[in-house]
């Protein structure tokens, strides 16, 4: 069943997906959002694109240096964007944040308390709220934690990947796995209320039987969330995964046998399947959350914060702002020449009509909790859900006749199976996705 539907599809960390941006999104169309976002609550991602070394799996944004001077001419452009944009948003108030990358301990400690006592100079803190960074293990000393406390952030989520050294060789990413367990302890130690591990499925010489034993080693770790990413290979995208050999890849099958004994594995250990690649312990917040029907999901990932607008800042990053979306530019010269020319660094964007807004709302329901009460909908948006979505639900029919999707009394309900292919099935929602010519720009969804 999981084989028939596994094709290309977005990830929906967005809808309209990112595809549907454009350069005719201007400034002032990102101003006109902010003023009339009904939100008064702001989540802050800062891209940090600078890596140590070069991840062969990686198709991330990111700059391969080991000079970290650079990271210091980098910072100072991300002060001027953070002038430029704060006084947007002197009305809001900071309940969460996030440093991606990249790697974000790539930077020094001082560069790290630098760059946070910088935006909280300019933004408006909560004395509580969720502030996690991203960390690499390979480079850093266990006192990076005490700096990340220091900072303000309570959250850390750590790459692991793959414990199996021939795996972590073949994708040069070769780390310590005894500093990994340190880490995770002391974090716990020090006050960190969650810690994330990472890790990816479907990795060169990886097979269910290691990547069982990789398992085994997370659960003893008892992270309380972890992420499992499907390993998307696209070498005619990513120029550093076409040094991955094709025949060291694992089958279909055995990444299917992969994902299966995972997350059967996790949750007889007494993790949460929160969806798609992500498993939290039952009193962990995202899934209190889900439970309580108030799961969110933005750029990134399952989030908890659903009242909360989203501002990116740093080079690539991606904002969502009332009814629009807006990303910075990609690459790192034009950040920078941006930056001097406008103080920000907006490549493009899109604003929500009146129909994106419908179906985020759908595909967003879909996507975190796995049912849809068609009454809500129609209450919410003034329409009568089988007339509206008359194309969309003669799409899913297949998923009907397959036993993933149920529609009983109105109220559409995904089957266990049918969570592995939440993606496939958000997809009947989608007009965009309609252009088929597109589908070969995202990632297989098993």
């Amino acid at each position: 069943m999981i084989e028939k539907y596994n094709y290309s599809g977005p990830r929906y960390t967005s809808y309209p997906t990112a595809l549907e941006f454009d350069d005719t999104f201007t400034e002032q169309n990102l101003l006109s959002a902010i003023e009339g976002s009904k939100s008064d609550r702001l989540s802050l991602y800062v891209h940090i694109p600078f890596c140590a070394k070069l991840c062969y799996y990686c198709g991330c944004n990111k700059v391969i240096t080991r000079h970290s001077h650079k990271a210091d001419q980098y910072i100072e452009y991300l002060a001027a964007e953070i002038i430029k944009r704060a006084p947007l948003f002197k009305h809001y108030t900071v309940t969460q944040m996030h440093w991606g990358g990249g790697t974000p301990t790539f930077l020094q400690p001082e560069q790290i308390l630098h760059l946070t006592s910088l935006i909280k100079q300019h933004f408006n803190f909560a004395d509580e709220g969720e502030f996690s960074i991203e960390v690499d293990p390979r480079e850093i000393e266990l006192s990076m934690l005490d700096t990340l406390k220091e900072a303000g952030f309570n959250r850390v989520s750590i790459g692991v990947q793959d414990f199996n050294k021939d795996v972590q060789v073949a994708v040069n990413r070769e780390q310590d796995e005894q500093f990994i367990f340190d880490f995770i302890a002391k974090a716990k130690e020090l006050g960190f209320v969650s810690t994330n591990v990472d890790l990816i499925y479907g990795l060169p010489l990886q097979t269910p039987e290691t990547f069982a034993q990789t398992i085994e080693r997370i659960i003893e770790l008892s992270p309380d969330r972890l992420s499992v990413f499907n390993y998307a290979h696209l070498p005619s995208r990513f120029a550093a995964q076409r040094k991955i050999k094709d025949a060291d890849m694992p089958s279909p099958q055995q990444k299917l046998d992969m994902l299966h004994q995972t997350i059967e594995t996790l949750t007889g250990a007494g993790y949460q399947f929160i969806g798609m690649d992500h498993f939290a312990k039952p009193d962990d917040e995202l899934a209190k959350l889900q439970r309580a029907g108030k799961l969110h999901r933005n750029f990134q990932g399952y989030t908890t914060q659903e009242e909360c607008d989203l501002l990116g800042l740093g080079v690539s990053s991606i904002s969502q702002i009332g009814d629009c979306y807006a990303q910075n530019q990609k690459d790192i010269r034009p950040y920078y020449e941006a930056i001097d020319e406008k103080g920000h660094a907006l490549w493009k964007g899109c604003s929500l009509n009146e129909d994106d807004e419908i179906r985020r709302a759908v595909i967003k329901q879909i996507i975190c909790h796995f049912d849809l009460d068609m009454a809500k909908i129609d209450q919410k948006f003034n329409i009568v859900f089988e007339d509206y979505f008359a194309e969309d639900l003669a799409l899913l029919q297949t998923f009907l006749d397959d036993k993933l999707v149920d529609i009983t009394d109105r109220r559409l309900t995904i089957s266990p199976t049918g969570h592995l292919l939440i993606r496939n099935i958000c997809m009947c929602f989608d007009v965009y996705y309609r252009q088929k010519a597109r589908q070969q720009q995202f990632s297989r969804v098993i």
